[in-house]
């Protein structure tokens, strides 16, 4: 499909106003598990049923994207961008998802432990309620910890402590976006690397860098970093507190669940991380530093339907360039690298290497096109 060139339109434009209301499609996901539990009984207790929510994002998804098409459309700077931005309706689409998650997670607990549900059915719970935790506690999440108000703050932390990966508070803010697109973030993927080398580095990496640069914080302004000034410190405790939770109510096999669906989450966080900036890299200048943060140092994809799903991740350039904007506001930039595809399809590709490589190494190579040398100075 090719690619749709930016217009901009006004606020109050038909088209503006029904994707106004297609960002209720955050809220879905969650409700996809209570839907799939209902099936299930009614099916006969058929296990197969809990991947239905994988089949649901990486493969129903793909297509429709491709049948609904692409979002074109970035709103009016200067007369509606002001406004848009403080409209209240936005705000609490993010912070619903909050109770959202804990209800999903929670009634996913008693399903994974009934007596019903066999290994096959757990595997699939988990993985799924994983997947939607990416989108929703992950996703969500990292909207809601770029603002400033302390509300979003709190929510977006307590977000991602439902995943176990509240350390992606401090290091994205403070690691990522100020190292994206150069080697040093392990967040940002090279030419030619596989996931599969990408992410037990990415693991540990942003988990140790968390606490550096919040040690680091802390020590600037007098304080101990085994203090409970320590936000990490808050955070893991609030995920720990949930792990015992799940024990209390459903035992050995409720913390398994706990942590099951915690890594599918967040690797599900570090594969899309692969996918926003491979092979993409800021250029090191005369005098040692790298050059600022462009929308050209990330990867866009402009397909509606994932976009009003993930509330517009997918605009990465425009967030990366201007990290404080709210999602409604993100726009599409026609000079930025284009993905061929959704992160729905993305994923799959990058599970892949072989075709992920066939796929994206040759739009690294034409997009250094007459400066090869910079594919190898990663």
């Amino acid at each position: 499909m090719t690619q749709a060139t930016a217009q901009t339109i006004r606020a109050d434009d038909w088209r503006m106003q029904l994707k106004k209301l297609g960002y209720l499609l955050v809220l879905i996901p969650a409700l996809l598990v209570p839907l799939v539990g209902e099936i299930w009984r009614y099916t006969g207790m058929n296990d197969l049923w809990f991947f239905f929510p994988i089949v649901f994002v990486f493969g129903v998804i793909p297509v429709l994207d491709h049948i609904v098409g692409q979002d074109p459309f970035n709103p009016d700077e200067k007369d509606d961008v002001p406004s848009m931005s403080e409209e209240k309706w936005y705000r609490f689409l993010t912070i619903m998802t909050l109770p959202f998650q804990v209800a999903a997670i929670t009634y996913a607990g008693f399903l994974f432990t009934s007596p019903e549900i066999g290994l096959l059915g757990q595997i699939g719970l988990a993985m799924s309620i994983g997947t939607l935790g990416g989108v929703v506690a992950i996703n969500v999440g990292h909207e809601l910890i770029h603002k400033d108000s302390r509300l979003e703050q709190w929510v977006g932390g307590l977000l991602l402590s439902t995943v176990c990966y509240a350390g992606f508070k401090v290091e994205h803010v403070r690691g990522h976006h100020v190292h994206v697109s150069t080697p040093e973030d392990a967040s940002s993927s090279r030419y030619n690397q596989t996931l599969y080398q990408f992410l037990p580095h990415a693991y540990l990496h942003n988990f140790l860098n968390a606490w550096k640069l919040e040690a680091a914080q802390l020590r600037r302004k007098g304080k101990s970093p085994f203090s409970l000034s320590n936000e990490l410190i808050w955070w893991y405790s609030i995920s720990a507190l949930l792990a015992v939770a799940s024990g209390l109510i459903w035992g050995w096999e409720g913390v398994a669940y706990f942590f099951a669906q915690s890594f599918f989450a967040f690797t599900l966080l570090e594969i899309v991380n692969y996918i926003e900036h491979y092979g993409l890299h800021r250029r090191k200048l005369e005098n040692g530093r790298y050059e600022r943060t462009t929308i050209h140092h990330s990867w866009n994809s402009n397909y509606l339907l994932t976009n009003l799903f993930l509330v517009q991740l997918q605009r990465h350039s425009d967030h990366h360039a201007y990290p404080k904007r709210r999602y409604q506001v993100l726009r599409h930039h026609d000079e930025s690298p284009q993905l061929p595809s959704g992160y729905a399809t993305m994923v799959v590709l990058a599970l892949i290497p072989s075709l992920w490589f066939k796929v994206m190494n040759p739009r690294v190579e034409a997009y250094y096109k007459g400066e090869e040398d910079q594919l190898t100075s990663q």
